[in-house]
């Protein structure tokens, strides 16, 4: 069963929700948020106003998952988490 837009990016919101509020991670956390963005990014049905917020978030993802610390990389993100859960509420 495949995923929808939709669920996409209630699962999106779900991983960064669990950085935010648990300020831990791991690079399998990292590497599906890159995969979700990649999908999201190549649906139409995604509106054209998430498109740089899930840019930004994917650029998170990618640092995070090259990060010597990524408990510290979250710690540093914790007002753009913060900012992007607020903003995929407001949009989904």
């Amino acid at each position: 069963m495949s995923l929808n837009h939709q669920d996409q990016v209630n699962l999106l919101q779900d991983i960064l929700n669990n950085h935010l509020e648990d300020c831990c991670g791991a690079v399998s956390e990292y590497e599906q948020v890159e995969r979700l963005i990649q999908s999201l990014l190549a649906n139409q049905s995604v509106p054209q106003e998430m498109e740089p917020l899930l840019h930004d978030i994917y650029s998170y993802s990618q640092t995070g998952k090259n990060s010597s610390d990524l408990d510290q990389h979250i710690n540093a993100h914790q007002d753009q988490l913060s900012q992007w859960v607020h903003v995929i509420n407001t949009l989904s």
